[in-house]
C-alpha cells in the first residue's frame, strides 16, 4: 500500500555534482504518504546539523495527487532545518513545481551538499545538469527567471530560485517559484543559498498514473460544486474576485488587525486598504495555481514605477506592511512587498522585524524607508546587520526581547490572538512557531464555517485545534492547498487519493496519518530542545487589551483560561502534563521517541 505515490525520490548531491534514485519503503510511503510527512521523516535523522551545514538536506516533495485533475492538489512542500527556529520547518509553495517533479517520475527531490561557487540545476525527467550560476549572484528573482528562460517562454519548466536574500544568508529569506509564487516562512531560502543553489529548473514529460479515472472525475465534481458553493472562495467578495486580501475587511471589521506591533487592534487609517479599492486602483486580474478552481492571486495591469504584471501584496503582507508599521499608503505597502519578493525574503517575518524595530527605536518610516531596509537586510548594511536576524534575536539584541511578537522564533501573521481564542491556542501550540495555518481556526470563528464559534471563548476549542491540526496535516501530505479546507474535507479527499491509487483510503486513515506527522513534530522539537515552554505567546496579549470600544470588548486574555486550554490540548493530543511526547503514544503511532525526560 503505497498511497499512490510513485516510490522514487532523486538525490541530488551539489558536492559532487551526481544524482541518484531512491526507492523507498512502501511502508514510508503508507505511514506518511507524501508532502510535509514525509519531508519530517525524511529530515529528522538530520535535524542535530546547523542550517548551513552541506550535509543537511533540503528536501522538495509532492504529494500523491499532484499532476492529477484533484483540485488545488499541486502544493509543493519544501522543507529543511530553520534558522529561525532551529527545528524542522516546511513551507508550502504554489506553482507548477509539485506537478512538474511528479511528471518527471519523483515523489521529491533530496539536495544535500554545497556547490563550491553558485550553480543552477536543471532537471529533465531523471537527467540533473549542472550550470554554472555565479554571473547571476546578486540578482533578483526576477532577473535569474529570465536569464534562465527568457522574457515570456511559450513553454517552460517549474522553476524555483533564491534571490540575494538567500544567498547573503538572511534568517527569513524565501524561495521563489515559477513567476509570483513562494515557499516563504521560516528561512529556507538561507538554506538553499548556503547551498550555493541559485536556481533550479523541473520538467517532467510524463503522466502521472490513476487506477481509476471515472472515480477521480467523480471526486473532482464533488469538490468543484462545494468550491463554487463557497462564498468565501468563489463568492462575490471572495478569494476568486480579490485573492486573500478580501480578509483585510473581514479582520478589520472584527476589530482584530494587528497594529503598531500588535499594540493595538485597529487601524484607524485603514481606509482605502480593502481588497476591492485595491482591485480598482491597480487593475488587478485573477491568477493562480495549475489547477486550482480558486485562482487567489492578484496580479497588477496599472504601472507602479514603472512596473506592469506584479503581484499584488497577499492578505498577511498587505495587513502588516500597513497596519503593522503605521503606514497607510497602499503604494509604500505594494514597494515593500514587491521589495521582499525580488530579494527572496519572507514579507511577513520581514515587516514583524521592522515593526519590532520601530517600536523599539520610537520613529516612525519615512516615506521609502522600509524599502531602504529591506536592501539592508540582505546587505547586512547598516541596521541590517541585526534586523536580518528576525524580530526575536533583533529584539533581544536591542534589549527589548518583549517586544519580539514571536512564537518559538517565528512571526506571528497578521491576525491578532486577543480577537479569537481558538488562532491563539493554535498558534501558541503550532509545531512550527507563529502560525495560525496549523489548525487554520479562522474558518469557525471568523468565517463561521462550518459552524460558529465562539471567538472569545477557550470553550471546546482544545479539540477543534487538535482535530484541525490532523486534518490539515493530512492536507500536507496530499499537496491540497489549506484554503480548500475553508470548504471541501477529507472526505472529499479521500476519494480522490482512492481513485488514484486504488488502494481504500478513507477520511479516517488520512486523519491518523495526519496525526502520526504532528505527532512526530512534536518529538523533533523535543529533539531540538525546543520544549514545550514555548507552546507560549509573546506577554502583551496577556496584559495589553486589544483596542476596544463600547460595544466591542477586546480584553487581554486571561492567562489561566489560556493556560487550563493549553493543558486540555496537551491531554486531547496525548502528551504528558507538561507538553512532551510519550514513548507509548509515539509507538502507538508507529513512531520512535528517544526519550521521555521531561524538558521542563
Amino acid at each position: 500500500m503505497r498511497g499512490g505515490a510513485l516510490g522514487r525520490l532523486l538525490h541530488v548531491d551539489l558536492g559532487s555534482r551526481t544524482a541518484r534514485v531512491e526507492e523507498p519503503s512502501d511502508a514510508l510511503y503508507r505511514n506518511f504518504l507524501g508532502g510535509r510527512g514525509l519531508a519530517g521523516a525524511l529530515l529528522r535523522p538530520h535535524l542535530s546539523c546547523p542550517w548551513d551545514d552541506p550535509d543537511l538536506p533540503l528536501v522538495i516533495l509532492t504529494g500523491p495527487l499532484a499532476g492529477t485533475m484533484a483540485p488545488a492538489s499541486g502544493r509543493a512542500i519544501i522543507a529543511s532545518k530553520s534558522p529561525l527556529t532551529s527545528t524542522f520547518l516546511d513551507s508550502a509553495a504554489g506553482g507548477s513545481l509539485a506537478a512538474s517533479v511528479k511528471r518527471a517520475g519523483f515523489d521529491g527531490i533530496v539536495i544535500r551538499g554545497a556547490a563550491d561557487g553558485l550553480v543552477g540545476l536543471r532537471l529533465e525527467d531523471g537527467n540533473a545538469v549542472f550550470e554554472d550560476a555565479r554571473h547571476l549572484a546578486g540578482s533578483t528573482i526576477g532577473e535569474t527567471y529570465i536569464a534562465v528562460l527568457g522574457e515570456n517562454p511559450a513553454e517552460h519548466p517549474a522553476f524555483a530560485a533564491v534571490g540575494s536574500a538567500g544567498e547573503q544568508g538572511a534568517a527569513f529569506a524565501s524561495i521563489g517559484v515559477d513567476r509570483h509564487h513562494m515557499a516563504g516562512r521560516g528561512g529556507l531560502g538561507a538554506v538553499m543559498g548556503a547551498k550555493n543553489l541559485k536556481w533550479l529548473t523541473v520538467r517532467g514529460t510524463g503522466t502521472v498514473p490513476v487506477a481509476d479515472e471515472e472515480a477521480l472525475l467523480k471526486a473532482r465534481e464533488a469538490i468543484l460544486r462545494l468550491t463554487a458553493a463557497s462564498p468565501v472562495l468563489r463568492g462575490q467578495f471572495g478569494f476568486s474576485n480579490y485573492g486573500t486580501a478580501a480578509l483585510f475587511d473581514l479582520t478589520h471589521s472584527r476589530r482584530m488587525t494587528p497594529t503598531d506591533n500588535f499594540r493595538r487592534t485597529w487601524f484607524d487609517r485603514g481606509e482605502g486598504l480593502s481588497a476591492p479599492a485595491l482591485k480598482k486602483r491597480y487593475a488587478s486580474h485573477s491568477a493562480g495555481c495549475e489547477g486550482c478552481p480558486v485562482e487567489c492571486l492578484q496580479i497588477a495591469a496599472t504601472p507602479l514605477d514603472g512596473e506592469t504584471d506584479w503581484a499584488l501584496p497577499e492578505f498577511e503582507s498587505l495587513s502588516h506592511f500597513t497596519a503593522l508599521v503605521g503606514n497607510h499608503d497602499p503604494d509604500e505597502a505594494a514597494r515593500a512587498n514587491r521589495r521582499c519578493v525580488a530579494l527572496g525574503l519572507d514579507p511577513v517575518s520581514a515587516a514583524v522585524t521592522l515593526a519590532t524595530r520601530r517600536e523599539i527605536a520610537g520613529r516612525d518610516f519615512a516615506p521609502g524607508e522600509m524599502v531602504v531596509l529591506l536592501d539592508d537586510i540582505v546587505t547586512g548594511r547598516g541596521e541590517g546587520e541585526l534586523l536580518r536576524l528576525g524580530a526575536y534575536r533583533c529584539a533581544e539584541a536591542m534589549g527589548q526581547p518583549e517586544a519580539a511578537m514571536t512564537v518559538k522564533g517565528l512571526e506571528l501573521p497578521a491576525y491578532d490572538p486577543r480577537g479569537a481564542y481558538g488562532l491563539a491556542l493554535g498558534s501558541a501550540v503550532a509545531t512550527r512557531g507563529g502560525c495560525h495555518l496549523r489548525a487554520n481556526t479562522i474558518s469557525h470563528e471568523i468565517l463561521r464555517k462550518p459552524v460558529a464559534t465562539d471567538r472569545f471563548s477557550f470553550a471546546g476549542k482544545a479539540r477543534m485545534v487538535k482535530l484541525a491540526e490532523d486534518a490539515i496535516a493530512a492536507a500536507d501530505c496530499l499537496g491540497v492547498c489549506t484554503y480548500m479546507f475553508l470548504t471541501a474535507g477529507l472526505e472529499e479527499y479521500a476519494a480522490a487519493l482512492a481513485a488514484v491509487s486504488g488502494e481504500p483510503w478513507g477520511q479516517g486513515e488520512l486523519l491518523r496519518v495526519g496525526e502520526r506527522v504532528v505527532y512526530q513534530e512534536r518529538c523533533m522539537l523535543l529533539e531540538a530542545s525546543c520544549g514545550p515552554e514555548q507552546d507560549d505567546l509573546p506577554e502583551r496579549f496577556f496584559i495589553e487589551p486589544g483596542s476596544e470600544t463600547e460595544t466591542q470588548p477586546m480584553p487581554a486574555i486571561d492567562r489561566e483560561a489560556f493556560l487550563e486550554a493549553r493543558s486540555a490540548y496537551y491531554a486531547v493530543r496525548g502528551l504528558d502534563g507538561r507538553g512532551n511526547p510519550i514513548p507509548d503514544r509515539a509507538a502507538a503511532l508507529g513512531l520512535e521517541c528517544s526519550t521521555s525526560t521531561p524538558l521542563v
